[in-house]
């Protein structure tokens, strides 16, 4: 698949939700998008959240994976999913996001993968749900109305 409209891209906070097992509610919701978005071919994600998702969840989950289990969930990601790199363009796009919407570097360059690859959305629950930055809109799937189906081109 090659990212366009009717890719979402995912923040590493969905990722990991998906094998946090202190939070059940949570953990179930990021299963259902992961599935929904798998079988459709639609989900994306950057080397960065790949990166990020490796580190938390081999270090911070109360019950962490281990290394070679995170390996091969990450290893799984990079084959069945989009996997957009962080690329100097990127990072470039990134300190522009900081610099005209002070935005944090590191959400910047969630933003500015999306923007440069032209990806409408972004879940994650680290952002203002709702809000739409130079036509890249954010939402919180974590939100009890939300539903994925509505935002899949």
């Amino acid at each position: 698949m090659t990212a366009g409209n009717g890719a979402i891209l995912l923040d590493t906070n969905i990722l990991v939700y998906a094998y946090d097992r202190s939070d059940h509610v949570k953990q179930h919701r990021a299963e259902e998008i992961l599935d929904f978005l798998t079988l459709r071919g639609a989900g994306v994600i950057s080397t960065q959240v790949l990166g990020e998702f490796f580190c938390t969840v081999i270090r911070k989950l109360a019950s962490p994976l281990s290394p070679e289990d995170a390996w091969g969930r990450v290893d799984y990601y990079v084959r069945a999913w989009t996997v957009l790199d962080v690329t100097g363009s990127v990072v470039l796009e990134a300190i522009r996001g900081v610099r005209e919407h002070r935005l944090n570097y590191w959400d910047a360059q969630i933003w500015a993968a999306a923007r440069w690859h032209q990806i409408p959305v972004i879940l994650s629950e680290g952002f203002n749900d709702g809000a739409v930055l130079e036509k890249v809109r954010f939402l919180n799937p974590f939100r009890p109305s939300f539903r994925l189906a509505d935002w899949i081109g």
